[in-house]
Order: structure tokens, then sequence, then C-alpha cells
């Protein structure tokens, strides 16, 4: 299992995706509460590897995360450009519009909720897809 974190100074995505690139968990949590989450998360599944994004405060959540996991875990860095566009898009794949939202062009709906936990979703898949040298 891999666990993707994208990092933020109010709140912060997670997402748990297996080697069959199942979703088992996505949810955006207040950063105050992330390091805990995270923890809670390593007990409650396999986690083998944790990818988080390297733009937004990345450097501080890495050193911090270092400090407080119980165990030697691989911090995989992955390039977040462009992610948030394509969460917001993804967005919209998960949960298709309804009622007259449908009518809105789709480059100009924004999402009702943010898209943290769908970013790290996303940067999940772009390790995955440069570690097998395919597109997800």
């Amino acid at each position: 299992m891999i666990l993707g974190f994208d990092p933020g100074r109010d709140k912060c995505g997670l997402a748990v995706v297996g080697d069959n690139y199942q979703i088992y968990y996505h949810q955006i949590v207040d950063s105050k509460v992330a390091i805990a989450t995270i923890q809670k998360l390593f007990k409650d599944y396999s986690i083998e590897k944790l990818v988080m994004g390297d733009r937004t405060t990345s450097k501080i959540w890495q050193s911090q995360l270092k400090e407080n996991l119980d165990r030697d875990t691989d911090i995989i860095m992955v390039d977040e450009h462009n992610s948030t566009l394509e969460a917001r898009d993804r967005y919209w794949h998960i949960y298709p519009p309804t009622g007259l939202t449908k009518l809105i062009p789709r480059g100009m709906r924004v999402p009702p909720r943010p898209v943290d936990d769908i970013v790290a979703i996303i940067l999940i898949e772009r390790y995955l897809s440069s570690k097998n040298n395919q597109p997800f």
C-alpha cells in the first residue's frame, strides 16, 4: 500500500492506494492533525511507501514526518505541478455533476469542496506511472 500526502499550511490531503490501484482511503484533514492521522493510517493499512508532493511546505513536512513516524519509511517526493487542476477535473469523474451543474461547461465547473485528497491520489498515480514508465 502507498500513502499519498498533499501537504499544506491549513489542510492536507491523504490517500491510501493498493498495489492493485484500488483506493482504500482518501480524506482532507486539518494540518494540525495530519501527523496523527498518518500514524493511524500506518497502523490501519500495510503502508510501504509515503508519496508526497514537492511544493507547498514540503521540506518542513518531510522533516516532521521523519521525526514522528515509528519506523523507517521511504518518503518519495513527487512533482506536484498542475495536480490541483488535474484533481478539479478528476473530481467531476468521481462525483458526476447533477441538476443544473450538468449544464455548466466542464472547464467552468468548480468543485464544491477542496480537492486535496484527490491530489494525494494523483501523486500516487504519478509515482506509479514513473516507476512503471507508463501512464496510469
